[in-house]
């Protein structure tokens, strides 16, 4: 990249290519820029209006991408803008109801985004909002039953969406499912273990893998959500203990978990098979990274961006796991 950066997004566009935003680097960012995997070139593409980082970002239904709240130079905010790729333009778009930011956002079945959790300078937020692409508009949704920051979200096969675990002042085991047909939330069974900064990740048979996290130390064990029941149960764990991670869907079904740390920041990759439940070591990265983003393109591969390493550097580098 020509931004070294860690807590950004990485966002793959209708047209294939990737776009980076935002991030940290000693200050908050405002610079954005796409990478071209047909050409392996990165170009800089017109900047945000406001710095932001641990922001969220979400390809809308036209194609467009809504980036959400974050923190800009020590302050959180609540501003929104859209970037489309056509013009090479942002646009502020209408404001959230309150300012955010480490917060998560998902896309519904019905194109709307949801936002939730976080944190906004004065405290956990247990609040949800809901952007309309169609009319540009938020509007406030049911709250969560607990604060949460740094918490794993992810939709579900029935349109649901299931938050897990994160901090609020202490490490929570708890989750509990968003309705988008009533806009409420009601509790389900909660992990065995407490977790922030963990990974979500809804596999092909309509469970959800759980994996590593912190809780004052650092987690290998992983956990499947049966949506069936409302039951977690414990799978295999890792082979390394991780926090702050990436876990990426591969189109064999396989769930790849790269890099984090574990008191020291580890360039390790691993691989979650969920007919055996079972992890193995696949090829290193060659960079440890943590804060870091990875894209799974429709050819398969896995595209892994920015970050930190352990000599606290952020990164401007990128690379590419492809399918065994």
């Amino acid at each position: 990249m020509n931004v070294a950066r860690k807590f950004h997004t990485a966002s793959i566009l209708t047209n294939g290519k990737v776009l980076v935003i935002g991030g940290y680097n000693g200050v908050s960012l405002h610079s954005t820029e796409l990478y071209d995997p047909s050409t392996g070139i990165w170009t800089t593409t017109t900047s945000m209006n406001l710095e932001r980082q641990q922001h969220t970002a979400s390809v809308v239904t036209n194609g467009d991408v809504l980036v959400a709240g974050g923190n800009s130079n020590g302050r959180f905010t609540l501003s929104a803008e859209l970037y489309n790729p056509a013009a090479d333009s942002w646009t502020r778009t209408k404001s959230m109801d309150q300012p955010r930011g480490a917060h998560t956002a998902t896309i519904l079945i019905d194109g709307r985004v949801l936002i939730n959790g976080g944190d906004d300078g004065y405290g956990f937020l247990n609040t949800a909002e809901l952007y309309n692409p169609s009319t540009g508009i938020w509007t406030r949704t049911g709250n969560m039953n607990y604060n949460r920051v740094n918490h794993a979200t992810s939709l579900l096969t029935d349109g649901k969406v299931l938050v897990a675990g994160g901090y609020n002042g202490g490490y929570l085991n708890s989750a509990e499912l968003y309705d988008p047909s009533t806009g409420n939330w009601t509790h389900t069974g909660s992990m065995s273990a407490t977790r922030q900064d963990s990974t979500l990740s809804t596999l092909m048979n309509g469970k959800v893998l759980v994996a590593g996290g912190s809780d004052g130390g650092y987690l290998k064990s992983a956990e499947l959500y049966d949506p069936s029941t409302g039951n977690w149960t414990t799978t295999g764990s890792m082979n390394f203990a991780r926090a702050c991670h990436t876990a990426s869907l591969l189109s064999n079904g396989k769930v790849l978990v790269t890099g984090g740390s574990n008191g020291v920041y580890i360039n390790n990759t691993e691989l979650y098979d969920p007919s055996t439940g079972i992890w193995t070591n696949t090829t290193n990265m060659n960079i440890a990274r943590r804060h870091h983003t990875a894209s799974v393109f429709t050819n398969g591969t896995v595209f892994v961006v920015g970050g930190e390493d352990g000599n606290n550097m952020y990164l401007n580098n990128a690379e590419w796991y492809p399918l065994p």
